[in-house]
């Protein structure tokens, strides 16, 4: 069976991105997005445990949401209000329920990029 998992790397700062909400929506496909799962990061920028998996992981459309301002305010970051990067969406299809899909973050308070990790 397929899982989809996912990481967050602070690159500003050079550590983990530890205490990231992250919220997880299943896109239809006229557009509109359903919550199934929220979470934070721990220590090492992880969450503790597959977002999806088993019977709930299915072929379709999903959008991850990270709180990076949240984030980037409660280390003590300035930012511009309303900050560059506030909540980060990543958009991203799953085409086979039986693979590993992982989606990390390299996220600063003024860019990011993601991948297909493995």
């Amino acid at each position: 069976m397929g899982r989809l998992t996912t990481h967050v790397l602070d690159t500003a700062n050079g550590c983990p991105g530890e205490g990231i909400s992250i919220k997880l929506f299943k896109v239809d496909a006229g557009g509109g997005v359903t919550l199934l799962k929220s979470a934070t990061t721990n220590s090492d920028g992880r969450v503790d445990g597959p977002l999806l998996d088993g019977a709930d992981f299915t072929i379709g459309t999903y959008m991850l949401e990270f709180a990076a301002g949240e984030y980037f305010r409660a280390r003590g970051t300035e930012l511009a209000e309303p900050a560059f990067l506030d909540v980060v969406p990543i958009r991203f299809g799953i085409a086979d329920a039986d693979a590993h899909y992982h989606v990390p973050l390299l996220l600063s308070p003024y860019s990011y990029s993601t991948y297909r990790g493995s």
